[in-house]
């Protein structure tokens, strides 16, 4: 099991990562984050709504699922929104340099540091 800084320090070991955070969404709040090129609290207050909105979409769809992950693509980034599946209200945040990072990559190193972040 990995504590949140083990867990973010992992995800900067992509090629490419540029700051990752993991945010309570109920607050907005970070819980940790590290790197730089963004202001992460204003990311964690943005991406909570972002959550909260696709959430609401699902639930006025009657969709019966699970949010996996969002992918925003920017010209120059990417940027990874995975909800945790160990604990609930929960997400973690990367975002990677388009031109340097593997997208794929990328997304299955989120879900395997999510399934051993311990809270």
């Amino acid at each position: 099991m990995a504590n949140i800084k083990q867990t973010l320090d992992e995800l900067m070991t992509l090629d490419g990562a540029m700051c990752a955070s993991v945010v309570d969404s109920s607050s907005g709040m970070m819980l940790g984050s590290i790197g730089s090129g963004l202001d992460l609290e204003v990311a964690a207050a943005g991406n909570t709504e972002v959550i909260r909105a696709k959430a609401k979409t699902m639930r006025a769809l009657g969709l019966n699922d699970v949010i996996e992950d969002v992918l925003i693509t920017l010209g120059k980034q990417y940027h990874i929104i995975r909800p945790s599946a160990r604990k609930d209200g929960v997400f973690i945040y990367l975002v990677m340099d388009k031109q340097r990072g593997n997208l794929a990559m990328a997304r299955r190193k989120v879900q395997d540091v999510d399934k051993e972040l311990n809270f």
